[in-house]
Protein backbone atom coordinates (compact mmCIF):
# COMPACT_ATOMS: atom_id res chain seq x y z
CA UNK A 1 0.00 0.00 0.00
CA UNK A 2 1.33 3.54 -0.83
CA UNK A 3 1.26 6.06 2.10
CA UNK A 4 -2.45 7.58 2.52
CA UNK A 5 -0.55 11.11 2.68
CA UNK A 6 1.54 11.00 -0.33
CA UNK A 7 -1.69 9.79 -2.46
CA UNK A 8 -3.91 12.39 -1.20
CA UNK A 9 -1.45 15.42 -1.57
CA UNK A 10 -0.69 14.08 -5.27
CA UNK A 11 -4.01 13.55 -6.07
CA UNK A 12 -5.02 17.13 -5.39
CA UNK A 13 -2.49 18.36 -7.67
CA UNK A 14 -3.32 15.79 -10.47
CA UNK A 15 -7.09 16.73 -10.37
CA UNK A 16 -6.25 20.41 -11.04
CA UNK A 17 -7.12 20.16 -14.33
CA UNK A 18 -6.05 22.92 -17.29
CA UNK A 19 -8.50 23.21 -20.00
CA UNK A 20 -7.21 24.82 -23.69
CA UNK A 21 -8.68 24.63 -26.87
CA UNK A 22 -12.14 23.35 -25.37
CA UNK A 23 -10.17 20.16 -23.91
CA UNK A 24 -9.73 19.16 -20.35
CA UNK A 25 -5.40 18.68 -20.01
CA UNK A 26 -3.86 17.40 -17.18
CA UNK A 27 -2.87 20.19 -14.19
CA UNK A 28 0.18 18.47 -12.75
CA UNK A 29 3.29 19.40 -15.07
CA UNK A 30 1.61 21.02 -18.07
CA UNK A 31 4.41 19.62 -19.88
CA UNK A 32 3.91 16.37 -18.55
CA UNK A 33 1.70 14.95 -21.40
CA UNK A 34 0.63 16.28 -24.81
CA UNK A 35 -2.56 14.41 -24.78
CA UNK A 36 -5.78 15.56 -23.32
CA UNK A 37 -7.46 13.65 -20.65
CA UNK A 38 -11.01 13.98 -21.28
CA UNK A 39 -13.96 11.72 -22.38
CA UNK A 40 -13.50 12.20 -25.92
CA UNK A 41 -9.90 11.12 -25.27
CA UNK A 42 -11.12 7.82 -23.18
CA UNK A 43 -13.34 6.91 -26.06
CA UNK A 44 -10.26 6.75 -27.91
CA UNK A 45 -8.02 4.89 -25.73
CA UNK A 46 -10.54 2.19 -26.02
CA UNK A 47 -11.32 2.53 -29.76
CA UNK A 48 -6.83 1.66 -29.29
CA UNK A 49 -7.32 -1.16 -26.76
CA UNK A 50 -9.66 -3.01 -28.84
CA UNK A 51 -6.62 -1.96 -32.03
CA UNK A 52 -4.36 -3.66 -30.19
CA UNK A 53 -6.03 -6.44 -29.31
CA UNK A 54 -6.43 -7.17 -32.56
CA UNK A 55 -2.91 -6.57 -32.98
CA UNK A 56 -1.46 -9.46 -30.55
CA UNK A 57 -4.04 -11.78 -31.73
CA UNK A 58 -6.59 -11.70 -28.88
CA UNK A 59 -3.55 -12.10 -25.93
CA UNK A 60 -3.36 -9.70 -23.07
CA UNK A 61 0.43 -9.92 -22.55
CA UNK A 62 2.88 -12.09 -23.92
CA UNK A 63 5.28 -12.75 -20.87
CA UNK A 64 4.54 -16.18 -19.29
CA UNK A 65 3.24 -14.92 -15.88
CA UNK A 66 1.60 -18.21 -15.20
CA UNK A 67 -1.80 -19.38 -14.20
CA UNK A 68 -2.09 -18.02 -10.49
CA UNK A 69 0.04 -14.85 -11.20
CA UNK A 70 -0.93 -13.01 -7.17
CA UNK A 71 0.46 -9.09 -8.22
CA UNK A 72 -0.45 -7.09 -11.35
CA UNK A 73 1.22 -3.80 -11.73
CA UNK A 74 -0.81 -1.67 -15.09
CA UNK A 75 1.40 1.49 -15.39
CA UNK A 76 -0.51 4.49 -17.33
CA UNK A 77 -3.54 2.40 -17.11
CA UNK A 78 -6.00 4.66 -19.04
CA UNK A 79 -9.17 3.83 -19.11
CA UNK A 80 -8.01 0.71 -17.54
CA UNK A 81 -9.59 -1.87 -19.64
CA UNK A 82 -6.54 -3.64 -19.63
CA UNK A 83 -6.21 -4.24 -16.02
CA UNK A 84 -10.24 -5.23 -15.64
CA UNK A 85 -9.88 -7.78 -18.50
CA UNK A 86 -6.51 -8.70 -16.50
CA UNK A 87 -8.74 -9.07 -13.34
CA UNK A 88 -11.24 -11.16 -14.82
CA UNK A 89 -8.81 -13.46 -16.55
CA UNK A 90 -6.75 -14.26 -13.62
CA UNK A 91 -8.96 -13.93 -10.50
CA UNK A 92 -6.11 -15.01 -8.55
CA UNK A 93 -4.29 -11.51 -8.56
CA UNK A 94 -4.76 -7.81 -6.99
CA UNK A 95 -4.74 -5.95 -10.11
CA UNK A 96 -3.38 -2.06 -9.47
CA UNK A 97 -3.58 0.41 -12.36
CA UNK A 98 -2.38 4.04 -12.18
CA UNK A 99 -2.38 6.79 -14.22
CA UNK A 100 -2.16 10.38 -14.02
CA UNK A 101 -5.75 10.90 -15.01
CA UNK A 102 -8.78 9.54 -13.23
CA UNK A 103 -10.44 8.27 -16.10
CA UNK A 104 -10.89 4.99 -15.12
CA UNK A 105 -14.82 3.56 -13.98
CA UNK A 106 -15.68 2.60 -11.14
CA UNK A 107 -17.50 -0.39 -10.92
CA UNK A 108 -14.94 -3.04 -12.10
CA UNK A 109 -13.90 -6.68 -10.85
CA UNK A 110 -13.23 -6.84 -6.65
CA UNK A 111 -9.62 -7.74 -7.16
CA UNK A 112 -9.00 -4.12 -9.63
CA UNK A 113 -7.75 -1.29 -8.31
CA UNK A 114 -7.08 2.02 -9.24
CA UNK A 115 -4.92 4.95 -7.83
CA UNK A 116 -3.77 8.37 -9.61
CA UNK A 117 0.43 8.67 -9.40
CA UNK A 118 2.97 9.85 -11.37
CA UNK A 119 5.24 6.74 -12.20
CA UNK A 120 7.81 9.20 -13.40
CA UNK A 121 8.64 9.97 -9.18
CA UNK A 122 9.60 7.16 -6.48
CA UNK A 123 7.59 4.58 -6.31
CA UNK A 124 6.30 3.80 -2.93
CA UNK A 125 5.20 0.36 -2.73
CA UNK A 126 5.72 -2.29 0.73
CA UNK A 127 6.04 -5.53 -1.77
CA UNK A 128 6.65 -5.86 -5.22
CA UNK A 129 4.59 -7.18 -8.48
CA UNK A 130 5.22 -10.81 -9.94
CA UNK A 131 4.38 -8.88 -13.23
CA UNK A 132 4.45 -4.89 -14.52
CA UNK A 133 2.79 -4.13 -17.52
CA UNK A 134 2.88 -1.03 -19.27
CA UNK A 135 1.88 -0.14 -23.40
CA UNK A 136 1.16 3.47 -25.24
CA UNK A 137 3.14 5.79 -23.56
CA UNK A 138 5.37 7.22 -26.50
CA UNK A 139 5.72 10.98 -25.57
CA UNK A 140 4.46 10.78 -22.08
CA UNK A 141 8.10 10.16 -19.90
CA UNK A 142 11.27 11.74 -19.76
CA UNK A 143 13.86 8.96 -18.02
CA UNK A 144 12.90 5.70 -19.81
CA UNK A 145 15.76 4.28 -18.21
CA UNK A 146 14.57 5.45 -14.48
CA UNK A 147 11.68 3.66 -15.38
CA UNK A 148 12.89 0.59 -15.88
CA UNK A 149 15.16 0.67 -12.84
CA UNK A 150 11.90 0.80 -10.66
CA UNK A 151 10.09 -1.67 -12.26
CA UNK A 152 12.96 -3.98 -11.92
CA UNK A 153 13.47 -2.98 -8.30
CA UNK A 154 9.49 -3.54 -7.74
CA UNK A 155 9.38 -7.15 -9.61
CA UNK A 156 9.66 -10.32 -7.66
CA UNK A 157 12.34 -12.38 -8.30
CA UNK A 158 11.64 -14.55 -11.07
CA UNK A 159 8.65 -11.63 -12.25
CA UNK A 160 8.09 -10.13 -15.10
CA UNK A 161 7.81 -6.83 -16.81
CA UNK A 162 6.33 -6.49 -20.36
CA UNK A 163 6.04 -3.19 -22.13
CA UNK A 164 4.54 -2.24 -25.13
CA UNK A 165 5.05 0.90 -27.57
CA UNK A 166 5.22 2.63 -31.08
CA UNK A 167 6.82 4.49 -33.29
CA UNK A 168 5.20 7.82 -34.28
CA UNK A 169 6.38 8.09 -37.82
CA UNK A 170 4.53 6.39 -40.90
CA UNK A 171 5.95 4.66 -43.51
CA UNK A 172 5.16 3.27 -46.84
CA UNK A 173 3.83 -0.18 -46.69
CA UNK A 174 4.17 -1.27 -49.99
CA UNK A 175 5.70 -0.25 -53.52
CA UNK A 176 2.37 0.40 -54.90
CA UNK A 177 1.93 2.94 -51.88
CA UNK A 178 1.84 6.98 -53.18
CA UNK A 179 3.34 7.73 -49.37
CA UNK A 180 6.09 10.44 -49.63
CA UNK A 181 8.31 12.05 -47.17
CA UNK A 182 7.01 15.70 -46.97
CA UNK A 183 3.38 14.95 -47.43
CA UNK A 184 1.03 17.26 -44.84
CA UNK A 185 0.79 13.80 -42.44
CA UNK A 186 4.44 13.50 -42.52
CA UNK A 187 5.11 16.62 -41.54
CA UNK A 188 2.47 16.26 -38.65
CA UNK A 189 4.46 13.53 -37.09
CA UNK A 190 7.85 15.62 -38.05
CA UNK A 191 6.24 18.68 -35.76
CA UNK A 192 5.01 16.35 -32.87
CA UNK A 193 8.46 14.88 -32.44
CA UNK A 194 10.08 18.01 -32.66
CA UNK A 195 8.24 19.93 -29.76
CA UNK A 196 8.92 16.30 -27.98
CA UNK A 197 12.24 15.85 -28.19
CA UNK A 198 12.63 19.75 -27.36
CA UNK A 199 10.82 19.57 -23.99
CA UNK A 200 12.95 16.02 -22.87
CA UNK A 201 9.99 13.54 -23.79
CA UNK A 202 10.66 10.51 -25.96
CA UNK A 203 8.46 10.17 -28.72
CA UNK A 204 9.69 7.12 -30.10
CA UNK A 205 10.42 5.20 -27.08
CA UNK A 206 9.91 1.53 -29.11
CA UNK A 207 12.81 0.27 -30.75
CA UNK A 208 14.84 1.18 -27.96
CA UNK A 209 13.00 -1.19 -24.83
CA UNK A 210 14.83 -3.71 -25.74
CA UNK A 211 18.13 -2.13 -25.29
CA UNK A 212 17.02 -0.90 -22.10
CA UNK A 213 15.48 -3.93 -20.83
CA UNK A 214 19.50 -5.27 -21.57
CA UNK A 215 21.20 -2.32 -19.69
CA UNK A 216 19.05 -2.66 -16.76
CA UNK A 217 19.98 -6.03 -15.79
CA UNK A 218 16.50 -8.29 -17.08
CA UNK A 219 17.11 -11.85 -18.08
CA UNK A 220 14.99 -14.18 -20.76
CA UNK A 221 14.56 -10.88 -22.58
CA UNK A 222 12.14 -11.26 -25.75
CA UNK A 223 11.18 -9.45 -28.54
CA UNK A 224 7.62 -9.02 -30.86
CA UNK A 225 7.43 -6.77 -33.72
CA UNK A 226 5.00 -5.92 -35.83
CA UNK A 227 3.53 -3.40 -38.53
CA UNK A 228 0.40 -1.67 -38.14
CA UNK A 229 -1.20 -0.10 -40.87
CA UNK A 230 -3.50 3.10 -41.02
CA UNK A 231 -6.21 3.16 -43.43
CA UNK A 232 -8.34 0.68 -45.51
CA UNK A 233 -5.87 -0.15 -47.87
CA UNK A 234 -4.80 -4.07 -46.28
CA UNK A 235 -6.46 -6.88 -48.33
CA UNK A 236 -5.93 -8.87 -45.19
CA UNK A 237 -9.64 -8.84 -43.39
CA UNK A 238 -7.83 -8.58 -39.68
CA UNK A 239 -4.84 -6.12 -41.05
CA UNK A 240 -7.73 -4.06 -42.30
CA UNK A 241 -10.02 -4.02 -39.56
CA UNK A 242 -6.49 -2.91 -37.49
CA UNK A 243 -5.87 -0.15 -40.09
CA UNK A 244 -9.36 1.20 -40.35
CA UNK A 245 -9.60 1.50 -36.08
CA UNK A 246 -6.34 2.79 -36.30
CA UNK A 247 -7.17 5.95 -39.11
CA UNK A 248 -10.19 6.72 -37.10
CA UNK A 249 -8.42 6.48 -33.68
CA UNK A 250 -6.36 9.55 -35.73
CA UNK A 251 -8.61 11.27 -38.01
CA UNK A 252 -11.37 12.19 -35.04
CA UNK A 253 -8.91 13.33 -32.69
CA UNK A 254 -6.38 15.17 -34.78
CA UNK A 255 -7.63 18.29 -32.80
CA UNK A 256 -6.60 16.57 -29.60
CA UNK A 257 -3.32 15.36 -30.72
CA UNK A 258 -2.45 18.53 -32.27
CA UNK A 259 -3.92 21.72 -30.56
CA UNK A 260 -1.56 22.02 -27.93
CA UNK A 261 1.86 20.59 -28.85
CA UNK A 262 1.77 23.09 -31.91
CA UNK A 263 0.30 26.21 -29.70
CA UNK A 264 3.47 25.51 -28.14
CA UNK A 265 5.81 25.89 -30.48
CA UNK A 266 3.84 29.71 -31.39
CA UNK A 267 1.20 28.24 -33.94
CA UNK A 268 -1.86 30.41 -34.38
CA UNK A 269 -5.07 28.55 -33.97
CA UNK A 270 -5.80 29.73 -37.25
CA UNK A 271 -3.05 27.76 -38.99
CA UNK A 272 -3.21 24.59 -36.79
CA UNK A 273 -7.28 23.80 -38.08
CA UNK A 274 -5.89 24.32 -41.55
CA UNK A 275 -3.14 22.14 -41.18
CA UNK A 276 -5.32 19.44 -39.42
CA UNK A 277 -7.74 19.63 -42.38
CA UNK A 278 -4.73 18.57 -44.81
CA UNK A 279 -3.65 15.94 -42.71
CA UNK A 280 -7.20 14.68 -42.26
CA UNK A 281 -7.07 14.38 -45.78
CA UNK A 282 -4.11 11.91 -46.11
CA UNK A 283 -5.61 10.16 -43.53
CA UNK A 284 -8.50 9.41 -45.29
CA UNK A 285 -6.58 8.84 -48.30
CA UNK A 286 -5.88 4.73 -48.40
CA UNK A 287 -3.72 5.37 -51.62
CA UNK A 288 -1.03 6.67 -49.31
CA UNK A 289 -0.83 2.68 -47.78
CA UNK A 290 1.03 3.45 -44.62
CA UNK A 291 2.03 1.83 -41.54
CA UNK A 292 4.13 2.55 -38.27
CA UNK A 293 5.44 0.05 -36.63
CA UNK A 294 5.07 -1.97 -32.99
CA UNK A 295 7.43 -3.09 -30.49
CA UNK A 296 6.69 -5.42 -27.57
CA UNK A 297 9.32 -6.58 -25.36
CA UNK A 298 8.97 -8.92 -22.19
CA UNK A 299 11.71 -9.49 -19.88
CA UNK A 300 12.12 -11.50 -16.31
CA UNK A 301 14.00 -10.54 -13.25
CA UNK A 302 16.21 -13.02 -12.12
CA UNK A 303 15.99 -15.35 -9.39
CA UNK A 304 19.34 -14.13 -7.25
Amino acid sequence: MRRASVTTSLKSALLDYQYENGRRYQGYGKEKYFLPADETEADRLDLVSHMLNLCTGGKLHFAPIGDNPQRILDLGTGTGIWAIDMGDQYPSADVLGNDLADNQPRNVPPNVRFEIDDIEQEWIYSEGFDYIHMRMMGGALKDWPKLLRQAFKFTKPGGWVEFMDFTMTFNKASPSGHFERGCPVDKWTVELKDLMHGIGLDPEPGPKLLGWFKDTGFTNINQKTFHIPVGTWPKDKTMKEIGTINAIQFMENLEGFTLRPLTMKGWKREEIMVFIADVRKDFKNSKLQMQHDGYAVWAQKPLD
